[in-house]
């Protein structure tokens, strides 16, 4: 057996018979590839900061409006039949 033919069984990262890791080498119907571009797509790493960045602002932005929600509980002062006043939160009669 010569070195050529041992060769051949093995072929290296470099050769024609490699297959690159994940989706992208396997048969797939075009209907797949639309449906799940992200699988054949190499990743974008701008676009993968712009739409972290993007949605941490908007979960800040949330929780912003939570807090200040929180903190405007439209009270005013009222005064119990003793003459007392205390701080009271507007309600609805739906409440």
């Amino acid at each position: 057996m010569s070195e050529k033919e041992v060769r051949r069984g093995k072929e290296g990262p470099g050769d024609k018979g490699y297959r690159t890791p994940g989706l992208r080498g396997a048969q797939t119907t075009t209907l797949f590839r639309a449906v799940n571009p992200e699988l054949f797509i190499r990743p974008n790493k701008p676009v993968m900061v712009f739409g972290l960045v993007t949605i941490t602002l908007c979960v800040g932005y949330l929780g912003y409006l939570h807090a200040t929600k929180e903190n405007d509980q439209q009270l005013y002062e009222a005064i119990d039949s003793e003459g007392e006043r205390y701080m009271r939160r507007k309600t609805s009669k739906w409440d």
